[in-house]
């Protein structure tokens, strides 16, 4: 009999290369594999003659194989099959694109159940790429909800959907039940096996809301007892009191004067690091609210109170630019700053070290070199980290390891609405800048179609003839069998423009698969202006400056959350020059096209973030996870807020009563509980 703890390799259909490629999906055990939720359903019980078959949408259609399908060769690398199918009410053209090995899987006279959309030219019917089984076998791809999962590249949906079907019938009705008996008792909550079966292969639309409701609340549950352990085991350490300072000394001596936002989160924080418990608090503002003004507030703070900070970033680029900033900000004030980064030489690491371990050097900015273990503090008070989301628990933690208990200050760029960030960041204290400096420039923003695409080219012309650089961004890095053809990659777009639309223009591309010194070799060469046009994935959605950029193109802006779009706009009007945000879409629903239109009405990140909590569909609302906590499964932290904060209320109560959850019906909360602090490295962010 199948464990939880099996590894999937040992599934039928899987094997050691398939397993390989899921466990980029995050998928190991059997468990993993259960704990990985569709995405969407499509539901294929309802089964239309052809003339019956609405348009342009997934449908199930019942008919006649009419005759032997029949091959033919169109250009290299394109071949069609092609068969006529037929039922009482008319005949319906099917084609398939380069998969000429249906052939022997059609039988002439046989009745088959086609899953595709039907379109009409003149009095003409046709359908593309359906899949399909025969009537009297059918259940596996029609006449049942079916789940449709994220993938990866080599693990297509059949398999995925044959992997989950086995290793439910092996162990589904062992996944341990987290929540207490007299709990789902109280709030007629469905038992774990119930839920597992149905939230992948629902029976229908009623089981699929009473299994989701059940995992809804179990993985908010775990969360808010979670959070509230770590809130209470940190607020009841000791940390180090630093003096409160008169910080208008700091104030006054800046060139220019900070905004109301700035001053107020600069207060909160500073009396966190005077009230003799460890400063963990998260600064979050929008792009260009001033998030570093803040941080050197705050190392200006710690220095005069004779302690060292460190400000990690999580690219030489970005440190670059961090150490530029902060030298400029406080070495008028006596403050000294060096710099630490991997591709800096054996020599100038040891002449750092060496300045740092004998407090000659006040701050240290850097990247992950910051953590290495020649690096020494002579009294490390404070560390700031930038997008922090962009660190691994363990590196922010081994960063703060260096000195005794350090205040924490962790930055976020991504605007989430405030109800929502002091909810879901449950462990650490919030503050927010929610007002922009005066100067900052607005992002003229177009939502268009395919149509426009000439004109837009013809712009992009004329901004480099004027000197200016262009972002264009993709959703992916590579081509995908499983997405349609006119959802851009980076790597053969950026080919495509420079040897099709671009060839006298200098092209270059950048994305999440390459090795770090790459991309930093290329977006160095961007920031050099030694690129006119930069492809690239949402890699560059947090990073460098580049004042000389005027032009975001986003291609599939709809495939995009809005917090995410909002992100990859503010890589531009950084400098002096007009700039303008492009959003392709071919997305014909209304929602599509009413999610996009916001992003053309405005600029406020946190507008935008709350629009995106009324509005959004499916997918992460906060783009690739912007946040540290531990990934939901099935969870939507904006669409659930109800559930969070009854789930909050419950796993407090649960801690009243049971502190330690010693009691036996609350062991298995304990235990996840504990899973989750080990890979999360004992800390939720």
């Amino acid at each position: 009999m199948a464990g939880l703890n099996d590894n999937i390799r040992y599934l039928k259909g899987v094997g050691e290369t398939r397993a390989k490629a899921m466990e980029k999906l995050g998928i190991h055990t059997l468990r993993d594999l259960l704990s990985y939720f569709p995405r969407a359903y499509e539901d294929r019980r309802t089964i239309c003659a052809i003339k019956d078959a609405p348009l342009d949408i997934p449908v199930c259609v019942r008919a006649m194989a009419a005759a032997p399908p029949v091959a033919s060769y169109v250009r290299k690398g394109m071949e069609l099959l092609k068969l006529r199918a037929v039922d009482d009410s008319g005949s319906l053209e099917i084609t398939w694109f380069n998969q000429a090995y249906l052939r022997s899987q059609l039988e002439t006279g046989a009745t088959y159940i086609f899953y595709g959309r039907v379109t009409e030219q003149g009095r003409r019917r046709a359908m593309a790429n359906p899949v399909f089984e025969r009537e009297d076998r059918q259940g596996v791809v029609t006449g049942r909800i079916l789940p449709i999962y994220r993938l990866t590249a080599g693990v297509p949906q059949k398999l995925m959907i044959s992997a989950m079907e086995q290793a439910l019938a092996g162990c589904g009705s062992r996944m341990p039940d987290i929540l207490p008996p007299e709990l789902c008792r109280r709030l007629k909550l469905a038992q774990a096996p119930y839920a597992y079966e149905n939230i992948h292969f629902p029976r229908d639309e009623q089981a699929l809301d009473k299994a989701r409701e059940r995992l809804v609340f179990e993985e908010l549950y775990v969360l808010g007892a979670a959070l509230a352990m770590l809130r209470e085991k940190r607020t009841g350490e000791p940390g180090r009191a630093m003096q409160a300072l008169p910080m208008d000394e700091f104030w006054a001596a800046l060139p220019f004067a900070p905004t109301e936002a700035q001053r107020r989160a600069v207060r909160e924080a500073a009396a966190d690091m005077t009230s003799g418990v460890p400063m963990n608090r998260l600064l979050q503002g929008d792009v260009g609210s001033g998030k570093t003004l803040v941080a050197a507030a705050l190392i200006w703070l710690a220095v005069k109170n004779g302690c060292q900070a460190a400000f990690m970033a999580p690219t030489e680029i970005l440190a670059e630019q961090h150490f530029a900033t902060l030298s400029q900000l406080l070495e008028p004030m006596g403050i000294r700053v060096v710099r630490l980064t991997g591709s800096m030489t054996a020599a100038q690491k040891r002449q750092v070290n060496g300045l740092l371990s004998l407090g000659q050097a006040d701050v240290a900015v850097g990247t992950h070199a910051l953590i290495s273990g020649g690096v020494t503090f002579f009294d490390l008070g404070l560390v700031v980290t930038d997008e922090q989301h962009r660190f691994g628990v363990a590196q922010r933690g081994a960063l703060a390891e260096k000195g005794d208990k350090p205040h924490t200050l962790v930055m976020s760029a991504t605007p989430i609405p405030r109800t929502l960030a002091l909810i879901i960041y449950g462990d650490l204290d919030v503050s927010v800048l929610d007002e922009l400096p005066p100067g900052r420039q607005k992002v003229d923003t177009f939502a268009v179609g395919e149509d426009m695409r000439p004109r837009i080219w013809r712009f992009v012309r004329r901004l480099v003839g004027e000197g200016r650089q262009v972002f264009i961004v993709c959703p992916m890095v590579e081509e995908s069998e499983e997405l349609p053809p006119t959802v851009k990659s980076a790597q053969s777009y950026a080919k495509t423009l420079q040897s099709e639309v671009f060839p006298d223009l200098r092209v270059g591309c950048v994305h999440g698969r390459m090795k770090a010194k790459e991309k930093d070799a290329v977006m160095a060469a961007f920031a050099a202006g030694e690129l006119d046009i930069l492809v690239s994935t949402t890699v560059i959605e947090v990073g460098v400056d580049i004042p000389n950029a005027a032009l975001m193109i986003v291609e599939n802006a709809d495939r995009f959350g809005l917090s995410q779009l909002h992100q990859l706009r503010g890589r531009v009007g950084r400098g002096q020059h007009k700039s303008y945000c492009v959003l392709f879409s071919d997305g014909e629903t209304e929602e599509a096209r009413a999610r996009l239109a916001i992003m053309t009405k405005t600029g406020d990140g946190f507008k935008i973030a709350e629009e995106d909590l009324r509005l959004r569909g499916p997918g992460d609302f906060f783009g690739s996870r912007q946040h540290g906590l531990p990934e939901m499964h099935i969870a939507d932290l904006s669409a659930d807020m109800r559930v969070l904060k009854q789930a909050q209320q419950e796993a407090q109560d649960t801690l009243a009563r049971d502190p330690s959850l010693e009691q036996p019906e609350n062991i298995p909360l304990r235990d996840r509980i504990r899973e989750l602090f080990e890979i999360n490295g004992n800390t939720l962010n």
